[in-house]
C-alpha cells in the first residue's frame, strides 16, 4: 500500500478530532470510565486489527488508551491506518 503525501495526511487530520502526528505516525488517546472498559475497548479494537491484517502500538495506563498507527512495511501512513482509525471511532462511539 502506498504512503499519503504529507499534504494528503494534513488534510484527513484536520477532520479527525484528537488524532495527531507522531513522527511518521498518527496517534490518539482514549480516556474510558473504568479499567475494565479500557480493556474490553482494546479487546474490540484487536480483533478488528486482526481481521485486517494491520496492527497498532497500544499504550494502556489505567483508563487511558492510546493508539499509534503507522505502516510499518511502508515507513509511514497509508490509507490503512485511516481505515483502522476509523474503526477505532465506530469502536469508541458505539457505532460498530
Amino acid at each position: 500500500m502506498a504512503l499519503l503525501s504529507e499534504e494528503e495526511i494534513v488534510a484527513r487530520l484536520q477532520h479527525w478530532e484528537g488524532w495527531q502526528r507522531k513522527g511518521p505516525a498518527m496517534a490518539k488517546r482514549f480516556k474510558l470510565p473504568t479499567f475494565r472498559e479500557a480493556i474490553a475497548f482494546v479487546t474490540r479494537v484487536a480483533d478488528i486489527a486482526e481481521e485486517m491484517d494491520h496492527h497498532p502500538d497500544i499504550t494502556i495506563n489505567w483508563r487511558n488508551v492510546t493508539f499509534n498507527l503507522i505502516t510499518y512495511s511502508e515507513g509511514g501512513l497509508t490509507e490503512k491506518d485511516f481505515i483502522l482509525a476509523q474503526r477505532i471511532e465506530e469502536i469508541a462511539t458505539g457505532k460498530e
